[in-house]
């Protein structure tokens, strides 16, 4: 058995163009905006109370080194979904470069990530979507209800109803079709858009800049072990390769979508960082699930506090839509291949929509939401997505040298350096993760593959036509 066959590029190209039967409706401003709907939500939401606890007002400093890290990434990326725009994002730029047995193990880690991604953004939209019910109506639900078993210390917890339902709404959503999808995510993105900015305009009025000292409190090292935390905040841009054949042109518009939405979302972070440990000192953070609103009510704006819970809401809410958009696309991908089951790989005929992967996913990732605490969640997510992004830079090196010959309308630049460092990056990231996390991720590993030697590889369609 050839565990390092690859797919012939030309033929995926080739029918990704001719036989795909997604609906190809998707623009750069479409992209743009599912970059941005993924990227900007529980990281500027919700992590920032917890980076701030980790570096102090040199949070800013630990989204420059993440999003560094991931514009690294990203070019890397830029110059794939230019050169096969095919769905499946690194599962499938690593089939083509690499080999089968890889590609396997980088889609089933990414499985992983966009799954615990969408467990984790639930848990925090059920955050704050119950604390803006019972500031509006006064209403609770049963606190057996409110989250998953142990999450709350002193409180009896066995589920996170919001969690689970807010995820199966956005299955709904996506499983009606990616235009449909595609116009209420633009909508919310420009909303949210505009709660930051109403976030930046009010709260530098109330900054003082000696909440800035001392700027790193915890050294370099509480810099970089935030960095690893943060990087969660990132996770988005990627996803927009997923949507390959769904795209236009997209030999232009992924490029332009990947490096655009980056480029807005670390802008962003920096900016929102700045202005919130400069009205909080960093510490009144500790045990805050909501630091961005906090701030404005420290400022005594509990006005625009409420704007912010609801931005809130709407800016995890375009996270699950697109998380949820790139796990189908990977099942649809994998499935398609061979390596997991064909039922992945039907798309309805009237939505050009994988139903049934959508509809699994949901299920699955609304269960996990339930029972999930948020803190056993985001380093998981992490490990995941520094594996994928390091190993779409080693593509990148292995193409560059297999096939020179290939049209690249977008050439990642500084090769091989550039690329050598975002996995130097990616690395070193990772070493800043817990032990508990390396152990369950290789936990996850082996269970893959176990999977692949007992069932994908003996269904791999690329196995059973070698050409």
């Amino acid at each position: 058995m050839n565990f390092f066959r690859k797919k012939n590029i030309d033929a995926m190209i080739s029918g990704a163009q001719s036989g795909s039967t997604l609906k190809k409706s998707l623009g750069t401003w479409d992209l743009v905006m599912m970059g941005i709907g993924a990227i900007i939500g529980t990281g500027i939401f919700v992590l920032t109370g917890k980076g701030a606890l980790t570096a102090g007002p040199a949070l800013i400093i630990s989204f420059l080194v993440a999003g560094f890290a991931c514009a690294l990434c990203g070019l890397a990326y830029a110059e794939f979904a230019s050169t096969i725009p095919v769905s499946g994002s690194v599962y499938t730029y690593t089939y083509a470069s690499i080999g089968e047995l890889f590609a396997w193990m980088i889609g089933w880690d990414l499985v992983l990530e966009y799954t615990l991604a969408l467990s984790l953004v639930a848990v925090g939209w059920s955050g704050y979507f119950q604390s803006l019910i019972k500031g509006l109506t006064g209403f609770s639900l049963p606190t057996a209800l409110t989250a998953a078993p142990g999450a709350v210390p002193g409180s009896t917890t066995y589920f996170n109803l919001s969690a689970a339902l807010i995820i199966l709404l956005i299955t709904f959503l996506l499983s009606r079709g990616v235009r449909e999808s595609a116009r209420i995510n633009n909508l919310m993105v420009i909303v949210k858009l505009g709660v930051i900015l109403l976030f930046v305009l009010v709260g530098a009025k109330y900054v003082r800049p000696e909440n800035w000292q001392p700027f790193a409190p915890f050294g370099f090292g509480g810099i970089v072990k935030s960095a690893a935390v943060m990087f969660t905040a990132f996770i988005g841009f990627d996803i927009v390769s997923s949507a390959a054949e769904e795209t236009r042109d997209p030999g232009r518009q992924l490029p332009r979508g990947i490096l655009y939405s980056l480029l807005i979302c670390v802008v962003l972070y920096v900016t929102v960082s700045l202005v919130m440990t400069g009205i909080v000192p960093f510490a009144q953070f500790a045990g805050v699930d909501h630091p961005v609103s906090l701030a404005l009510q420290v400022a005594g704006q509990n006005w625009v506090a409420g704007f912010i819970d609801v931005g809130a809401i709407l800016g995890m809410t375009t996270v699950l839509l697109v998380v949820m958009f790139g796990q189908t696309r990977i099942f649809y991908s994998m499935s398609r291949d061979g390596l997991l089951p064909k039922m992945f790989s039907k798309v309805d005929a009237k939505r050009g929509t994988p139903v049934r992967s959508t509809w699994f996913s949901g299920i699955v990732a609304a269960v996990l939401g339930g029972l999930i605490s948020l803190d056993r969640l985001a380093e998981l997510i992490n490990i995941g997505t520094l594996a994928a992004f390091a190993m779409v830079s080693v593509c990148v090196l292995v193409l560059r040298k297999t096939r020179p010959d290939l049209p690249r309308k977008f050439r990642c630049p500084g090769v091989p350096y550039l690329p050598l460092l975002a996995i130097a990056c990616c690395l070193y990231l990772m070493s800043q993760l817990e032990r508990i996390t390396w152990i369950a991720f290789f936990i996850w590993l082996a269970i893959g593959l176990v999977v692949y030697l007992t069932y994908s590889r003996h269904r791999s369609v690329l196995g059973k036509d070698p050409a």
